[in-house]
């Protein structure tokens, strides 16, 4: 009896052992390709094994991100999604890219993503880049074409001394952005895309018809296919909001392949297309937000509501949190391959919002390590 009882307790022991082993493997891979998009080196995998063993798996995740392919590989690829209208990865490297990846490796606030004087351009000795300029993407697109390490190469300069434009917001004002949200249109886009890729809604979801709509621009028709109550029933619910916005952008435009900048004198096309006399004419970059009350101050937008240009629209928009919660859903998508739908996954992403903006940090390499984490073990 007591032979069947120590060589059942043996075998047991060592079958928990292996099953340990394989759980620990299992987890440094995970976290590694979900942050890195490839597979880890045996050394890498080793050091990350032993501290998940340790307890220590947050430690795991930022061993995993010193790599080269965490910059090259899951950012590029990730960031590329918010810099042009189709959403999509199969576009070049470009100073919207580029700026995000550098910001985030030196650990600059995440808010200043849209409000920051912040441009980060390509400086090695391996090859001769094409310089940066304000009319093309050769720079960018010879740096990925060479396969230069981001984490390395990225040196951050002034964006308004580099491009001339005084009132720089981030990566809204770089030229890729410019490029995407700035050409054609009324400059409605920016702002749209700006609520799409930062506070995780369309302008379909912030939908208010009991916004007032003295800032409806005059290119609204106020009785479409003649009948008024399909303006007051759809369209200014919208409108209201975005066009009160919208003045922030007045001073730019997207013209032979470089962002304009005009302070003083708002762009032709803001104006343009007058169906209607007594609409909002823009005179100037000054902005309002009207979806601060009703039923949009969810949203929990900061104190200061309005202001000029396009920096302090950006800054509002960043200390909202709405943009906090943003980034940790869009993070937790990232790195854990799917929304967060339960009602643990949809508390953590309240958890993690409070991290981020916690003493006013941003930091989003804590945040996605921490999301990282969180999902390690599903």
């Amino acid at each position: 009896m007591n032979w069947f009882f120590w060589t059942f307790y043996l075998l047991a022991n060592i079958y928990f052992l292996q099953e340990s082993h394989a759980s620990t493997t299992t987890k440094a891979n995970r976290l590694y390709s979900r942050l890195n998009g490839v597979a880890p080196s045996k050394e890498r995998l080793d050091e990350m094994k032993a501290m998940i063993a340790a307890n220590n798996p947050k430690g795991a995740a930022l061993k995993a991100i010193e790599d080269k392919h965490f910059y090259n590989t899951f950012l590029k690829n990730w960031l590329k999604n918010w810099s042009n209208v189709e959403r999509t990865s199969r576009v070049p490297l470009n100073d919207y890219v580029a700026t995000a990846i550098g910001m985030i490796r030196d650990d600059i606030p995440f808010d200043q993503v849209l409000y920051g004087d912040h441009l980060y351009i390509g400086s090695t000795n391996a090859v001769t880049l094409t310089p940066y300029s304000k009319t093309d993407n050769k720079h960018y697109e010879e740096i990925e074409r060479n396969r230069l390490i981001l984490k390395d190469v990225l040196v951050k300069v002034s964006q308004s001394q580099t491009t001339g434009i005084t009132d720089t917001a981030g990566v809204l004002t770089t030229r890729a952005a410019g490029s995407a949200f700035f050409s054609a249109g009324t400059n409605r886009r920016m702002t749209r895309f700006t609520f799409m890729n930062y506070l995780c809604r369309d302008f379909e979801a912030v939908h208010d018809v009991n916004v007032p709509d003295y800032h409806v621009r005059r290119d609204v028709e106020r009785n479409p296919g003649g009948d008024s109550r399909v303006y007051k029933t759809q369209c200014v619910g919208c409108h209201a909001g975005q066009d009160a916005l919208g003045g922030a952008f007045a001073y730019f435009d997207f013209v032979n392949n470089e962002v304009k900048y005009t302070p003083g004198v708002v762009v032709a096309k803001i104006n343009k297309n007058n169906k209607y006399n007594e609409g909002w004419v823009t005179t100037d970059d000054s902005f309002e937000n009207l979806w601060a009350d009703g039923q949009n101050a969810n949203l929990g937008w900061p104190e200061v509501r309005s202001g000029n240009g396009a920096r302090q629209l950006g800054m509002m928009i960043a200390r909202s949190r709405a943009f906090s919660e943003c980034m940790a859903f869009r993070t937790y998508e990232a790195v854990c391959f799917h929304r967060p739908n339960t009602k643990f996954e949809r508390s953590e992403i309240k958890r993690l919002a409070d991290l981020f903006q916690q003493n006013e940090n941003y930091n989003m390499k804590n945040l996605i390590t921490e999301t990282a984490v969180s999902c390690l073990g599903e």
